[in-house]
């Protein structure tokens, strides 16, 4: 078996090495060479040819995010992004994540982490994982969607403000590797009056689900917010689950609804789970539900959209393998015979919102 050719790129001599003893543990990967700034990685792709990159963001010279820019646009391959867990390191993963990297590793305690030890199975596994995806140049809006959308004149600052009360549908959507730019994909072609309430469980850590929902609310015309415990729930809004948590939808009186967050054991793994948010809207005694499964390693979602389709008034929708990062969690959901409609990202968001006639 072929072993999976890896290089390795950080400004520090120390994470270099600790990074590619930890990978070089693993009988299936060869750290192929190592690079000390973006400018010199984007040389040693070329010179060393890897299936995988792992690049840290804050660098002289050339840093990550220019770096993968440049790699994207003339050698696309998986990049997993080396983050520090600051303000500004999550805001920046959130940005190559945007810029086409397949996922990103959080260091333990800052730039230098001498216990970078501590996350050992989380970097193996997902360089392994990467190495298995299909590199995505970052996505042009589709210029349907663009006219569509603009034609509307809707901002988030003209839009008449959404009640709390009568929403006509609520729509849970559950995403992991290649996430951001999924979600992004769909939410930005939807209108800012669009008469839904959206859940998303993406698959991430704490803190990068507040870099994620600000960069998203940024460039789609409906609100998105990092969704917080009680939070009342308002059409043409949508709620991130925040890292760390499950996230449930409850009945709230006068025929509202609420968001209940809990830190219960993870469910096949994760916490957020997306089986926990599709289980919670199964209970929801509403008309009008909608599922969607995008991009990700794994099975999560499937048990949960069994349910949904067993409360009726649903529709479940699930990402076509040709625009999939990673065709897991679409593959599994497809399989349990549980999903209506098969479509490609980019015909997600117009297809909801023809579905809700608009």
């Amino acid at each position: 078996m072929n072993k999976i050719r890896v290089l390795v790129v950080d400004d520090s001599a120390f994470m270099r090495k600790m990074i590619s003893d930890i990978l070089s543990a693993d009988s299936g990967i060869q750290v192929v060479g190592t690079a000390r700034n973006g400018q010199d990685a984007i040389k040693k792709v070329e010179e060393f040819n890897p299936n995988v990159v792992t690049m840290d963001i804050e660098m002289p010279v050339m840093d990550g995010i220019d770096a993968l820019r440049i790699l994207m646009e003339k050698h696309p391959l998986p990049v997993v992004m080396i983050s520090s867990l600051t303000r500004e390191g999550t805001e920046a993963t959130i940005r190559a994540l945007e810029w086409g990297a397949v996922d990103f590793i959080a260091k333990p305690s800052g730039s230098i982490s001498l216990d970078i030890h501590k996350v050992q199975k989380q970097v193996i596994s997902r360089v392994k994982a990467a190495a298995k995806a299909k590199p995505k140049r970052p996505p042009v809006r589709s210029e349907q969607i663009y006219k569509f959308k603009h034609s509307l004149s809707l901002t988030k600052d003209s839009i008449r403000p959404p009640v709390l009360s009568n929403i006509p549908h609520l729509i849970s959507i559950g995403v992991s590797t290649g996430g951001p730019n999924a979600l992004k994909c769909v939410l930005e072609g939807l209108p800012g009056d669009f008469p839904a309430a959206l859940f998303i469980v993406q698959h991430m850590p704490a803190k990068f689900t507040k870099s994620l929902s600000e960069r998203l609310d940024s460039l789609s015309a409906i609100t998105v917010v990092e969704a917080e415990n009680g939070m009342h729930v308002k059409a043409g809004c949508a709620y991130i689950a925040p890292g760390n948590y499950h996230m449930e939808v409850a009945p709230s009186p006068g025929g509202n609804w609420r968001i209940m967050l809990n830190q219960k054991e993870p469910v096949g793994g994760h916490r957020p789970s997306v089986d926990v948010l599709f289980e919670s809207i199964s209970k929801c005694k509403h008309p009008s539900k909608f599922a969607v499964i995008l991009t990700g390693m794994g099975h999560d979602g499937t048990k949960g959209l069994e349910m949904m389709k067993r409360t009726g008034s649903i529709e479940t929708i699930a990402e076509d393998e040709s625009s999939c990062v990673i065709y897991g969690m679409p593959k599994s959901a497809i399989l349990s015979g549980n999903v209506d409609r098969i479509l490609p990202l980019h015909e997600i968001g117009p297809y909801l919102v023809k579905k809700l006639g608009m």
